[in-house]
């Protein structure tokens, strides 16, 4: 018997935040009309204002912030999902392998887990973007690439754990192959604790991305990501600090709520897997 005890009302807020945001930054740019990139040469560095029209304020060359604000979120969230999405496949499938497999390819699996956490992985992923131009792709391999390795290590470890239990047990005692053990009864009950996980990783990724656009390794103009929009931020901060304060925000709202939704959602998976292991 599991329990039906429901979200945590933290995780609930913060869910009903994150929504708020992605539908902002989907259909924000289309109901605002106001094109992010076009400067309105008639208010420069122009505060935020109802009168104006720019809500949000506008840049050095009349952008407006507003715009620019939702349209980099929009960015900056779809890079981060589907980079999160590449890393979960990566984490999941590495290591459900490896805690299957058990004994001298589980430990040779950790192992390669240690040398990739002890890479400067960060700096590689500068380093590719440096050399090979910036690329949706590459940019979205290169994310994902970094942040796969810590839900590797956790998926391994709960895949240590249903190894023995008495389903796969009974399945391997009745002849299932390694991958008829992996298929039909490792990943499905991995995928739960995977999803979990996602919403963890899911801001690491965002992070990132917004790291990389802060040093202009992210996409090329005129698009502009969050990180992007804090690095122009920065360089108006003294005459038009609501150009950095407006994204600044938007992030940091983003990147707390994935935080809190993500451990709401790890203790309510406990607490409803608690009964199940009693």
């Amino acid at each position: 018997m599991t329990s039906s005890r429901p979200l945590p009302p933290v995780a609930r807020a913060c869910l009903a935040i994150l929504g708020l945001l992605a539908l902002a930054c989907v259909v924000g740019p289309w109901l605002l009309r106001i094109d992010p990139h076009r400067p309105d040469w008639d208010f420069l560095s122009a505060a935020p204002s109802f009168a104006s029209g720019h809500l949000f304020g506008t840049d050095a060359i009349g952008r407006d912030v507003l715009a620019r604000t939702l349209a980099g979120g929009r960015l900056s969230l779809g890079i981060g999902l589907l980079a999160s999405v590449i890393a979960l496949v990566i984490g999941l499938a590495y290591g459900a392998v490896a805690g299957l497999a058990g004994g001298a390819w589980e430990r040779a699996m950790l192992r390669l887990l240690d040398v990739l956490s002890a890479l400067p992985f960060l700096l590689l992923v500068i380093l590719l973007l440096a050399l090979f131009g910036r690329s949706l792709g590459l940019l979205l391999a290169a994310i994902g690439g970094y942040v796969w390795i810590d839900l590797a290590r956790v998926m391994r470890a709960e895949a240590g754990r249903l190894r023995d239990a008495p389903f796969v047990l009974a399945a391997r005692a009745a002849g299932a192959t390694f991958s008829q053990q992996l298929r039909w009864h490792l990943l499905p009950n991995l995928l739960p604790l995977a999803l979990v996980y996602l919403g963890l990783i899911l801001p690491q990724a965002i992070l990132v991305e917004s790291f990389l656009g802060f040093l202009g390794l992210s996409v090329d103009e005129p698009s502009a990501s969050w990180g992007s929009l804090l690095y122009e931020g920065s360089q108006e901060l003294d005459g038009a600090p609501w150009t950095l304060l407006f994204p600044a925000g938007f992030l940091v709202a983003t990147l707390a709520s994935f935080q809190l939704l993500g451990d709401g959602l790890r203790d309510w998976l406990d607490v409803r897997q608690a009964p199940a292991a009693t």
